[in-house]
């Protein structure tokens, strides 16, 4: 049974080019992304390391640590690290998890339970399920999985983009639509009355149908509630 939004992110020891960490003590507070690769030096994922890290100081700015992973050992991640930086203009700035005994990408059931062997000996193509994109909220809770194929490089301005969403619903009544972008309008959740969102939203909401209930963004720059 592949994991699902709402569980527990399984926690794991494991050594990173950061040195030796406890998951869930790695991330506090904070929200996380992991995200797997299956095979160092691979060009898809050497263009995505290198756009995460490009990246980067906008999921500090968010208060989300990244992290990530695959099944290759902590000087194929180095060697790999210099080519990314050559590649992308910009150095690893996060840590890579150096899975070879397999247990990070067991527990996240990227690969099946019954994976041995030399990791070394191991093809990107027997790896391709090794290829997930994970956001834990600070309650160590799922909750985004995306699944790529090797041939697809991820969206990581859409991984903000849901972090973005993810914090604010987690802190106010709404949802997003689709196309959502931070500031745009939002949803009242239907889990509040309209007695209870006439105290937020005084001004009232549009309604284009019984169901839907649009208002500014909590705490957005037009918006009347924070």
């Amino acid at each position: 049974m592949a994991l699902q939004i709402g569980q527990t992110a399984p926690n794991f020891q494991a050594q990173t080019t950061e040195g030796e960490i406890d998951f869930h003590d790695w991330l506090g507070e904070s929200w996380g992304v992991l995200f797997s690769h299956p095979k160092d030096f691979t060009p898809v994922c050497t263009t995505e390391l290198g756009r995460l890290a490009v990246l980067k100081s906008e999921f500090d700015e968010r208060g989300a640590k990244v992290v990530g992973i695959s099944v290759d050992p902590l000087d194929r991640h180095a060697e790999w690290a210099k080519d990314i930086a050559d590649v992308a203009g910009a150095e690893v700035n996060y840590p890579l998890i150096a899975d070879t005994d397999y247990t990070v990408s067991k527990l996240y059931d990227m690969l099946p339970a019954d994976t041995a062997g030399d990791a070394s000996a191991r093809t990107p193509a027997d790896n391709q399920t090794v290829r997930n994109v994970y956001i834990i909220g600070p309650d160590k809770k799922v909750k985004l999985v995306l699944v790529y194929p090797m041939s697809t490089g991820r969206n990581f301005d859409e991984i903000l983009r849901v972090i973005d969403s993810l914090k604010l619903t987690a802190e106010h009544q709404v949802s997003t639509p689709a196309d959502w972008k931070n500031g745009d309008k939002v949803f009242l959740a239907g889990s509040i009355s309209d007695e209870q969102a006439r105290e937020i939203y005084p001004d009232g909401w549009e309604q284009p149908k019984p169901y839907i209930r649009v208002v500014p963004q909590p705490g957005a720059a037009n918006g009347s509630a924070s």
